[in-house]
């Protein structure tokens, strides 16, 4: 059984920072493409950032660029997202998602918020 659990969401002030963890099982980990993507209410789905296999290389939506990194630690089945300089535009759930040759599977998501 697949399995992606996301944890570190939160509630943060403006300008704060937050670590995502989500830790994935039932799949060979090192074999997938992570991402992590988020949904505000009364929006779309949409894409955060995504990291290779390998995490040689990465991708950014356009709205976090230089105040998140993704990254991925292979040896503990585990993506990251460190969201630095948090605006309340970035309040919401947040999703990790693994693609792979065996399909794709999403978390059940951890809720972001950003107030003051």
């Amino acid at each position: 059984q697949v399995q992606l659990v996301e944890s570190g969401g939160g509630l943060v002030q403006p300008g704060g920072s937050l670590t995502l963890s989500c830790a994935a099982s039932g799949i060979t980990f090192s074999h997938y493409v992570m991402s992590w993507h988020r949904q505000a209410p009364g929006k779309e789905r949409e894409l955060v950032a995504g990291i290779t296999t390998a995490g040689g290389k990465t991708n950014y939506a356009d709205s976090v660029k230089g105040r998140f990194t993704i990254s991925r630690d292979n040896t503990k089945n585990t993506v990251y997202l460190q969201m630095n300089s948090l605006k309340p535009e970035d309040t919401a759930v947040y999703y990790c998602r693994a693609f792979g040759l065996g399909g794709g599977y999403w978390g059940q998501g951890t809720q972001v918020t950003v107030s003051s």
